[in-house]
């Protein structure tokens, strides 16, 4: 408890001294400013020739691009649930909302699997290609191996 006081007192003084202007930076009394001022008979002046006009050069490149995510042919998944509908939910996991269902015997195009909660003891999920949200690997049967996300 004291030290909490200590340090907030510490910190208030340091913030008071922080705001207000010390002695030493302070303005002479005589009157005279800390500043160098220009002379009054100093004019500024053109250049005796003027700056040379450059029209900008936009060169037509090749720009190569990198994929910051993988973008594959879809791989078509198949719902195997019993009769009930396949929740779509926004992460993989269990704990994340539900944001659609899927019907039974639905097929479901897939771009990647992730980790996440295991759902009987399968802890694969499936992100939806043109939805975003993930389906559970339990409930989906495919054919052809999906790359991981």
């Amino acid at each position: 408890m004291i030290r909490r006081t200590l340090q907030s007192g510490l910190l208030a003084a340091v913030a008071v001294l922080a705001v207000l202007p010390t002695a030493a930076g302070a303005a002479p009394a005589g009157g005279t400013t800390p500043y160098p001022t220009p002379a009054a008979g100093v004019r500024h002046t053109l250049p005796s020739q003027p700056a040379r006009h450059r029209t900008a050069r936009h060169h037509r490149s090749v720009i190569v691009r990198t994929a910051s995510h993988r973008r594959g042919i879809p791989v078509v998944g198949h719902v195997v649930t019993h009769r009930l509908t396949l929740n779509v939910r926004s992460g993989p996991g269990t704990g994340y909302r539900v944001v659609g269902h899927r019907r039974h015997h639905r097929l479901v195009a897939l771009t990647c699997k992730r980790y996440g909660t295991g759902v009987f003891g399968n802890h694969t999920w499936y992100r939806l290609s043109h939805h975003r949200g993930y389906v559970s690997a339990r409930y989906v049967r495919v054919d052809a191996p999906l790359p991981w996300c």
